[in-house]
C-alpha cells in the first residue's frame, strides 16, 4: 500500500521476538508464569502461525491478491478470518508474541505483545485503512461497519 509505512508488523515481530529472548535470558525479571502453565503458550503460538501464515495466506492466494502490508490488494477479502477481524494477520502475530511471552514466563516479555498491538494500531493500520477506503470506497466502509478491527 502507498503511504509512509517504513517499519512493518513483520519487522516488529522479528525485533520483538529477539528482544523477548534477550530480556528473558540476559535480564531476567520476576517470572509471571511457571511450569506447567508456560506450556499454555504453545497453542497460542500455533494458532497465531496458523491464522497468519496458513489461513490468511491461502485465502489471499485463492483470491489472487497480495498479503504484503505495504501494497494495495486488488480484491477486498471479507470472508473466513476476515469475517471475524479486519486484521487477522496482525492478530496472529500478536498471539504468537503472547504465546512466546507465556512460554518464557518473564514479566518483561509481556510488554512486547502489547507494544506490537499499539504500534500496529497507531502506525500501520490507519495507513492501510485509508488506502483501502480509497481503493474500495463504500464496499470497504460497509465492511468496516460489520467487522471489528481486532476481535
Amino acid at each position: 500500500m502507498k503511504g509512509s509505512i517504513r517499519f512493518t508488523p513483520p519487522d516488529y515481530i522479528l525485533v520483538f521476538v529477539v528482544l523477548e529472548m534477550t530480556f528473558h535470558y540476559f535480564f531476567p525479571i520476576n517470572r509471571l508464569v511457571y511450569s506447567p502453565y508456560i506450556y499454555l503458550g504453545i497453542p497460542l503460538i500455533l494458532f497465531g502461525v496458523y491464522l497468519n501464515f496458513i489461513w490468511v495466506y491461502l485465502t489471499f492466494k485463492k483470491e489472487k491478491t497480495t498479503v504484503r502490508p505495504y501494497t494495495t490488494p486488488n480484491k477486498l477479502v471479507t470472508y473466513g478470518a476476515f469475517g471475524v477481524t479486519r486484521n487477522p494477520t496482525y492478530l496472529g502475530m500478536g498471539l504468537m508474541l503472547l504465546g512466546i511471552s507465556i512460554l518464557l514466563g518473564s514479566v518483561i516479555t509481556f510488554v512486547f505483545p502489547v507494544l506490537f498491538i499499539v504500534l500496529t494500531n497507531i502506525f500501520t493500520i490507519p495507513i492501510e485503512e485509508k488506502n483501502l477506503e480509497k481503493k474500495f470506497g463504500k464496499e470497504y466502509l460497509d465492511y468496516k461497519k460489520r467487522v471489528r478491527r481486532w476481535i
